[in-house]
């Protein structure tokens, strides 16, 4: 699948702006992260993709209002997810990508969470990472922040950031865990 994920973050994301050093810096580690584990655990997923779904992950955080990192839209930050998705689909991207973005925050969200908490995400849509792409990339995100040092997180740290939001998105994560580490 060719798609130049490049000239998209180029679009959103200016030149010699904080915000794009912030993007880029977020987005090419958990791209490593990732090749990293699918290359350590010869996972069948085609490297350029993995690629291209971490460099575009998090495509939408200039849409949400989040000072911290210099993003400057109205949608709160949560909403990053879908609202990356919808300006994937726009542009052409495969709807793989779309996906992962999707489907890339927290440990997944289930619609019944979704729905029971009052998220401010589109009801009939699917939080969850599905595909191994899916998966891969949403556990890699989970080790790196967009502020502070953005170096690796240590797993106790990311365990209790995603306790958080209760036992289910613990479990989700050592799942993931289980696949991937």
């Amino acid at each position: 699948m060719s798609f130049d994920y490049q000239s998209v973050i180029d679009k959103y994301y200016p030149a010699g702006s904080r915000l794009r050093d912030i993007y880029m810096r977020h987005c090419r580690s958990v791209a490593d992260k990732a090749l990293g584990i699918a290359r350590a655990r010869s996972l069948d997923l085609p490297e350029d993709e993995i690629e291209a779904a971490a460099m575009l992950h998090d495509i939408g955080i200039c849409l949400t209002d989040a000072p911290g990192i210099d993003c400057r839209g109205t949608l709160p930050y949560l909403a990053h997810g879908y609202a990356g998705a919808d300006l994937l689909r726009a542009e052409g991207a495969p709807e793989t990508y779309a996906r992962v973005a999707e489907r890339h925050t927290g440990a997944g969200l289930a619609p019944e969470e979704v729905s029971a908490s009052g998220l401010p995400l589109p009801a009939g849509r699917s939080y969850m990472p599905e595909s191994r792409l899916e998966r891969l990339v949403c556990y890699a995100d989970k080790f790196f922040s967009k502020s502070g040092d953005m170096r690796e997180k240590p797993l106790e740290r990311i365990r209790a950031s995603i306790a958080k939001f209760g036992p289910e998105a613990v479990a989700r994560f050592e799942k993931l865990r289980d696949e991937f580490a």
